[in-house]
């Protein structure tokens, strides 16, 4: 009998089911006449006697890892790879007399390639292959419910994928689920495989014919529990609304973090988020901290509020509160590629943020480490670079490929690698890595990415995901490289193979001050060709902003924020077109207005910030947005007439509204 799921394990599957060093071994083995003699059970079972005395055996539908093996060695041995690889030399075809290269000339061509996807495994062999208990520890995540990306196979990427919210499952192998490969640690990997498949599942039944790329699976009806969490969280940010951060005390501080805590246990990932960052913004703002702005605790407020509205409006769950996984997941053995790293601070801290590119889920992850300073210390990026991080330097790890066996990965694409293992954690250059990265992780036409931009739903109901907007663009040509003194940002024109224009805004950063002269000099093409841009992307006009990370020449990877200071020729001054136009500073002035209640609070309002309410209606219905206007002018005449509990509601419409459209402008302005 043949095993044709075996037959279609090609190496690089054995070794991502194991390791490659084991797969070597085993193939050693059999070339060197050690290997097994394969025989095949009535039911389908491969046993292997191999000449050393070791049994090796594979049940049906069974994968790798529940195989049973003589030698005693833990997981997958070289033992069951011995197998396969015998398995599979025995029915490898033999080249006949008058074959050239192998192949005959009467030889009919391959079938045609036919559609197919894991979805369509029953769960009796999705049971046979992950086991029985696994399956009732998946039932309950399918029960929180979870939101699936998925990419379905296709006759040039004959693979389907299934990027779950805290690891990726690659089924390589046709109808064969048990060697589903997943980055996911191994007590996790078969619970990762029923989730996946059962998206997939989900996918078929809302369209046969065209599945979606994202669907969301389970978790159907809402707790108590989550109902409860998610009534609390928006019952006090109310509170904080109406008493504003000039007001609160350590009850609300200390009752920030109790529902943060219940909103997490209740699996909702995102307004969790959301209140730990209104939390940094009230301590900050009591602190007298340089990190408070108004702006943003106006911001976090009213995404609590439209997160809560969503999720319980039919928008999909899990995208919208998070809901699915466990908040923290942990991988094994992991490549990851750096893309650079961001140097960010305040008077007492600096923090390095070191952006990661998973290639098999195509995403980015953010491995983040800060610094407490001692008085009297300023470091800069440069210096900051030299620092220890996992056994090498911070410069090493932000330039180079990152294999480890210690990650774990949040649902919001966190990424944190622990110690207490020899040789665990390894770092090398990162080479032409960022050339093999998958789309849309990897963007080499701007225009189609510019468009997928401007489909994207408004950022507060969006997964509250790190690092979201990394890419890395394929560069093929420079032009107009200059400085913008009034916004203190290096210009550039870059193009891509079809011509496109993307446009690169620089800001200057203070942490690091040989930065955009490092820039200038990658774009100029002084360290040899530039290939790649790692950066932030945005939609604006006609094309995309690329705000740079680091910078892939031939001299290899280089991080601006991590650059000495150097001399180098002055940059020209750039033309631009005048700060802003009359909708954007509109659309920001009635922002700003909005922001004063979360200082003073709804019911403290002052009678100046009731005027900034006022006088920013009027300019936005100046210039035609009068239902802005409506919005805007409704808060104080609530608070005069009905009191500021009724002015809550009113609140936050008139902040969501504005967010909105200055988020839908921004995409085309």
């Amino acid at each position: 009998m043949t095993r044709t799921d075996l037959l279609a394990l090609d190496t690089t599957t054995l070794a991502a089911l194991s390791n490659r060093g084991l797969v070597k071994r085993a193939a050693k083995d059999l070339d060197a006449g050690a290997g097994a003699t394969v025989t095949t059970g009535p039911e389908g079972t491969l046993t292997g006697a191999f000449p050393d005395g070791t049994t090796a055996s594979l049940a049906p539908a069974a994968g790798l890892d529940q195989g049973v093996c003589s030698c005693g060695a833990p997981g997958v041995c070289r033992h069951l790879l011995g197998l396969v690889l015998a398995h599979q030399r025995t029915h490898t075809p033999t080249p006949e007399a008058g074959d050239v290269d192998g192949t005959r000339p009467d030889t009919a061509p391959p079938p045609p390639w036919k559609p197919w996807s894991p979805g369509r495994t029953d769960d009796e062999t999705l049971t046979a292959a992950v086991g029985a208990r696994t399956m009732a520890s998946a039932r309950r995540a399918l029960a929180r419910g979870y939101t699936a990306r998925l990419r379905h196979p296709t006759p040039d990427e004959p693979a389907a994928v299934a990027e779950l919210p805290t690891c990726t499952v690659r089924f390589p192998v046709r109808d064969g689920v048990a060697h589903a490969v997943t980055d996911a640690a191994d007590a996790l990997r078969g619970q990762s495989i029923a989730l996946a498949v059962w998206a997939f599942r989900a996918a078929l039944d809302a369209s046969p014919d065209d599945p979606p790329r994202q669907i969301d699976v389970g978790g159907r009806a809402t707790t108590a529990a989550r109902d409860a969490a998610l009534a609390s969280a928006t019952s006090l940010a109310a509170e904080l609304l109406l008493d504003g951060a000039a007001h609160t005390g350590s009850v609300l501080t200390a009752a920030l973090g109790r529902i943060r805590d219940e909103l997490t246990a209740a699996a909702l990932h995102w307004p969790a988020g959301v209140l730990t960052d209104v939390a940094v913004q009230v301590e900050q703002y009591a602190g007298r901290g340089a990190g408070f702005r108004a702006e943003e605790l106006a911001a976090l407020l009213a995404e609590l509020d439209a997160r809560t509205r969503a999720g319980g409006g039919g928008l999909a769950q899990a995208q919208v509160l998070g809901t699915g996984e466990r908040g923290d997941t942990p991988l094994r053995r992991t490549r990851l590629t750096a893309l650079g790293c961001r140097i960010s601070g305040t008077p007492a801290h600096r923090t390095a943020e070191v952006f990661l590119a998973h290639g098999g889920a195509g995403i980015a992850l953010v491995l983040r480490r800060r610094w407490t300073l001692a008085e009297g210390q300023e470091p800069a990026g440069h210096e900051l670079a030299a620092r220890r991080l996992l056994g090498t330097t911070l410069g090493a790890v932000a330039t180079g490929n990152l294999v480890s066996e210690n990650a774990s990965r949040t649902p919001g694409r966190t990424v944190t690698v622990g110690g207490g293992r020899l040789a665990a954690t390894s770092v090398t250059p990162v080479g032409a890595s960022w050339a093999g990265l998958p789309e849309p992780l990897l963007v080499r036409d701007f225009a189609a990415h510019a468009a997928a931009l401007r489909e994207l739903p408004p950022r507060f109901v969006r997964p509250r995901i790190e690092a979201d907007t990394v890419r890395v663009v394929e560069v093929h040509a420079v032009e107009d490289i200059g400085y913008d003194p009034a916004r203190q940002q290096l210009a550039a024109t870059v193009r891509d193979a079809h011509g496109t224009r993307a446009t690169v805004a620089a800001p200057h950063n203070p942490y690091a001050p040989g930065g955009l002269d490092a820039l200038a000099a990658a774009l100029r093409g002084a360290h040899g060709v530039l290939r790649h841009l790692s950066c932030t992307v945005r939609a604006a006009g006609d094309g995309l902003v690329l705000d740079p990370i680091a910078a892939l020449t031939a001299d290899g990877v280089l991080v601006p924020d991590l650059a000495s200071p150097a001399p180098a020729a002055p940059l020209a001054p750039t033309s631009h077109p005048a700060p802003g136009d009359p909708v954007t500073a509109a659309l920001a002035s009635g922002l700003a207005a909005l922001s004063a209640a979360t200082v003073h609070g709804l019911r403290r309002l002052p009678e100046g910030a009731r005027t900034a309410l006022d006088d920013a209606a009027a300019g936005l219905a100046r210039i035609g947005l009068t239902t802005a206007a409506a919005h805007l002018r409704g808060i104080p005449a609530a608070l005069t007439g009905q009191g500021a509990e009724a002015a809550v509601r009113l609140w936050l419409d008139a902040e969501l509204y504005l967010l909105t459209a200055q988020e839908l402008h921004a995409r085309t302005a």
